[in-house]
């Protein structure tokens, strides 16, 4: 057997094999060594780089950002995207029983399929552009206009208009008596505020009704929240300030049908993607101040989002300590104390039972959302599968808790894969659900990737802040 053992090292120990080592030097080989021949056993090259180190700049990996804009680049790619969009939209005209859903799909599906056309046909520098604008226009942009025109959407777009006036006149976002669903309010105190343009605009005029819906206001929070986020992401690049470099992504992340439906027929969930995504870059630039009054932001909307404040404390706490760590979870609990204590000290039983029973199918009107996920068709089974939704749920978050404690993020990447995993296992375990839920954790993997420029969740280190880099092994004089 032939040793693969460069001659004159010694054997590596410890966790990081081989960091900080030197060859091991012997008389033998200084005696070898002639004055203008390079000494035996020595070797030029550097160690290899070790599990856990950060490089600056990053370096390829299997997955590389290089390699997935060749891929995304394809005009093969750009065709499937979009008749798979395509095929999606045009099954809810055939399956789906909500008339908005119905009409969205009619006519998004032949904008997909013109942008596909385009994507094949156009010169290649104009062939995305064009085709985002299309499809864009034709899945958001026409659907949108028409519904808030006639006024038509779904039930949650009227919960929170609604939420809005009861808090200006009566001091609480929430029915004392609910009756049917549509008197349920799912929702913290705090997305009572992307009703308030209707309480102010009215709806009596054709610009009334457009820009009081809640539905814009809640894609604009979603638009301003995604594009800070890349440019806090970004990498500096010298030469590179193109404002428009944000445009195309976010254009086709908005076009595709999984935020298209959501953000034309409620789009209730939009913000929270957004202002998560905020929050994990924030905390990632070290703006404990902002990420702390963003957390609040979130945790004021739905509790589905309390989560994201203890992942992003541990970024801030793994990356730059505690003290920075524990301003931002002052703020934000202590602003989203502010918030929600109002109301649930003084209606207590209506918040508990509209904001945590309900979602959670443990009141008697069951909530609509029910798509066919596994914690749904559990709880179908009676009150036993109910039960053992709930506890594979608890299970399941108590895991990815352990692993968040066990291994803290040190990116907003990480932070929000994290933060993604365990919102996907609530959403697929939960007693009631919809497939729209996992738009938020799609879009927590996605967009701070993009922005990043990078597959890799390790987060790139400038040579100075190195500590302990291994060095070329050079011989000594």
């Amino acid at each position: 057997m032939v040793s693969t053992r460069t001659p004159g090292y010694l054997r590596p120990r410890g966790r990081f094999t081989g960091r900080g080592r030197t060859p091991a030097q012997t008389p033998a080989t200084e005696a070898s060594s002639g004055p203008g021949r390079r000494p035996r056993g020595f070797s030029v090259r550097p160690f290899p780089r070790q599990r856990g180190e950060s490089t600056f700049p990053p370096t390829p990996d299997r997955l590389s950002a290089a390699g997935l804009a060749r891929l995304a680049s394809m005009r093969a790619v750009h065709l499937l995207g979009c008749l798979v969009a395509a095929g999606w939209a045009a099954a809810f005209p055939l399956v789906s029983d909500l008339p908005n859903q119905r009409l969205w799909g009619l006519i998004a599906a032949p904008a997909y399929v013109l942008a596909g056309l385009l994507c094949v046909t156009l010169p290649r520098r104009f062939a995305a552009r064009a085709a985002a604008a299309v499809a864009l226009a034709g899945a958001v942009l026409a659907p949108l206009g028409l519904l808030a025109l006639t006024g038509r959407h779904q039930s949650e777009v009227m919960v929170v208009e609604r939420s809005a006036h009861l808090l200006l006149t009566t001091g609480t976002p929430y029915l004392p008596h609910p009756v049917v669903v549509t008197d349920y309010n799912p929702y913290l105190p705090a997305m009572s505020l992307f009703g308030m343009p209707r309480q102010l605009l009215g709806d009596s005029t054709a610009f009334a009704r457009v820009a009081g819906d809640a539905r814009i206001w809640f894609a604009l929070t979603f638009f301003a929240c995604l594009l800070a986020a890349w440019r806090l992401l970004r990498p500096a690049r010298p030469g590179s300030g193109d404002p428009r470099a944000p445009l195309l992504p976010l254009a086709v992340l908005t076009a595709s049908p999984l935020i298209a439906l959501a953000l034309v027929v409620g789009g209730v969930d939009l913000p929270l993607i957004g202002v998560c995504c905020l929050a994990m870059a924030l905390a990632e630039r070290d703006r404990t101040v902002g990420a702390g009054l963003v957390l609040a932001l979130a945790c004021t909307l739905k509790w589905t989002a309390w989560p994201a404040l203890p992942v992003a404390v541990l970024l801030l706490w793994r990356l730059y300590g505690r003290r920075p760590a524990a301003r931002t979870a002052l703020i934000g609990a202590g602003v989203s104390a502010v918030v929600i204590l109002p109301s649930a000290l003084a209606h207590a039983g209506a918040l508990r039972e509209q904001v945590v029973r309900f979602p959670l199918g443990m009141t008697a009107i069951r909530t609509p959302a029910g798509s066919p996920l596994p914690g749904k068709v559990l709880a179908g089974v009676g009150p036993t599968g109910h039960a053992i939704s709930l506890a594979l749920m608890t299970v399941a978050l108590v895991g990815v808790a352990i692993w968040l404690l066990a291994r803290p993020p040190v990116s907003a990447i990480g932070a929000a894969d994290l933060l993604a995993a365990g919102l996907a296992i609530a959403f697929m375990l939960a007693p009631a659900g919809r497939f729209g839920y996992l738009a938020l954790p799609v879009v927590l993997v996605i967009w701070p990737r993009l922005a990043a420029g990078r597959w890799s969740s390790r987060r790139p280190v400038p040579p100075d802040r190195v500590r302990g880099r291994p060095q070329p092994a050079v011989p000594r004089a």
